[in-house]
C-alpha cells in the first residue's frame, strides 16, 4: 500500500513540475482597434497648459517676416525653367558655394535639383521660416558631387528627354527649334567634357531619387550637412524681396 502511494505522489510530483515549465512565448494573434483623432477629442488641460508656451514661441518664430514676395513664385509658370525652381537652384549656388570654398577650395560649377521636390508655391506677400517648411519639408541636404564630362553629359540628356523644368543654375541649356540640342554653358563657359565639374544637388538625387543615376558615377562627394530648408531661410533672412524670372538658362529657340 505505502508502494502505490510512493508511486502515487511521484506520478503527481512529476506531473506539476513538467506543468510548471515556462514555455517559448508565441504570438496567438493580433487585435487592432481604430481611434478616430478629430475635434471631438478633448483636450487635456494639464498638457496644454505645459505645450503652450512652446507652441507660441515656435509660431512666433516660424512665422515672423523675413521677405517679401511681390508675385506668386511657381514650378508651373515656365516649360523648361520656373520661378520656384530658379529660385531654389540660385539658393543653392549661392548660400553653399562659401561652404564648399572654405572645404574643398574648389568652387561649385552648377546646381541641380528636382522639379517635385518643390512641394509648395511662394504666395505673393510677406516670406517667413513657414514659407520654406512649406516648400522644402525634406530633410534633404546640399551634396556636391564631382563629375566626369561623361557624366555631365549623361545630366544633360537627362535635363533635356525628363519633360520637366528640373531646377538649375550655373548651367546653360539651349535648344534648336527642332528640339535638338544647340550648345551648353557652364559658368558662362562652353562645356568641356575633358574636365571634371562640382555640381551642387542634393543627398536624394546622389542616392539615385527621381531617377538621376549619373550621380552615382561621381568621382567624389562632399556633404555640406547644410540643409537646403536652413539655406532657404539663411537667403530669405539677408534680402528685402525674392523675385526670381523665368529666363534663358534653359530655352528652346523659336527659329
Amino acid at each position: 500500500m505505502n508502494l502505490k502511494i510512493q508511486q502515487f505522489v511521484i506520478i503527481i510530483t512529476i506531473l506539476i513540475v513538467y506543468s510548471c515549465r515556462q514555455q517559448p512565448p508565441s504570438l496567438r494573434s493580433i487585435e487592432g482597434k481604430q481611434l478616430t483623432i478629430n475635434d471631438a477629442i478633448r483636450p487635456t488641460d494639464s498638457i496644454e497648459d505645459f505645450i503652450s508656451p512652446y507652441r507660441k514661441r515656435v509660431n512666433e518664430v516660424l512665422d515672423s517676416t523675413l521677405s517679401y514676395a511681390p508675385f506668386a513664385i511657381t514650378k508651373s509658370d515656365g516649360r523648361y525653367n520656373t520661378t520656384a525652381g530658379n529660385l531654389m537652384a540660385d539658393i543653392v549656388l549661392e548660400q553653399a558655394n562659401p561652404i564648399f570654398r572654405s572645404r574643398a577650395l574648389k568652387e561649385i560649377d552648377f546646381v541641380v535639383l528636382n522639379h517635385g521636390g518643390i512641394r509648395s508655391i511662394i504666395s505673393e506677400g510677406n516670406v517667413s521660416a513657414r514659407t520654406a517648411y512649406e516648400v522644402m519639408p525634406f530633410e534633404n541636404t546640399i551634396v556636391v558631387v564631382a563629375l566626369n564630362g561623361k557624366s555631365v553629359r549623361n545630366l544633360i540628356s537627362f535635363l533635356i528627354n525628363s519633360g520637366r523644368a528640373h531646377p538649375i543654375a550655373g548651367l546653360q541649356i539651349i535648344l534648336t527649334k527642332d528640339g535638338s540640342l544647340r550648345s551648353v554653358n557652364i559658368k558662362g563657359a562652353p562645356f568641356d567634357e575633358n574636365r571634371i565639374y562640382y555640381v551642387a544637388t542634393s543627398n536624394y538625387l546622389v542616392e539615385g531619387g527621381d531617377n538621376m543615376g549619373f550621380f552615382k558615377d561621381g568621382l567624389e562627394i562632399t556633404e555640406t550637412n547644410y540643409l537646403i530648408r536652413n539655406a532657404m531661410i539663411d537667403y530669405f533672412s539677408k534680402v528685402d524681396t525674392i523675385a526670381p524670372k523665368v529666363d534663358q538658362r534653359f530655352m528652346k529657340l523659336n527659329k
